[in-house]
Formats: C-alpha cells, structure tokens, sequence
C-alpha cells in the first residue's frame, strides 16, 4: 500500500467515524475499532436520556502517526 492510499483509508475512516458520532452510534464495537485504526486520543461523549441517545460528539484529539524517513 502506498503512503497516498494509506493516507486515503485513514481519512476514510476518520470520515466513518465522524458521521458515527453524528448519529449517535459511538456505544458499538465497530465503534471502538475505528477509534483505534485512527489512533484517536480525545473525548467522546453521549447524552442519554430514557435509553435513547440525545446528543453526542467529541473533543479534538486525533493525532496522525508520523511515517519515519
């Protein structure tokens, strides 16, 4: 896989996770993968009430490996 396509797929994913977080989707396992192929540090939070999700979002904290040359 080349550096581009690399960098494509992990944009790719960080776009999935985004739209996740947008519907309130963050309390699954996919969920859980994404965050870590994208090596995510931050905060992701929910709001619940009466078992059904209000709000959620997140904190920046999303932080590229750097690929050594």
């Amino acid at each position: 896989m080349t550096h581009d396509a690399s960098n494509q797929s992990e944009e790719a994913t960080f776009v999935e996770f985004r739209r996740k977080v947008r519907s309130a989707e963050v309390l699954s396992l996919a969920m859980e993968k994404l965050l870590w192929s994208i090596h995510f540090t931050g905060k992701v939070s929910i709001v619940v009430q009466n078992g059904r999700v209000l709000k959620s979002g997140y904190e920046e904290g999303y932080f590229r490996q750097q690929a050594s040359i």
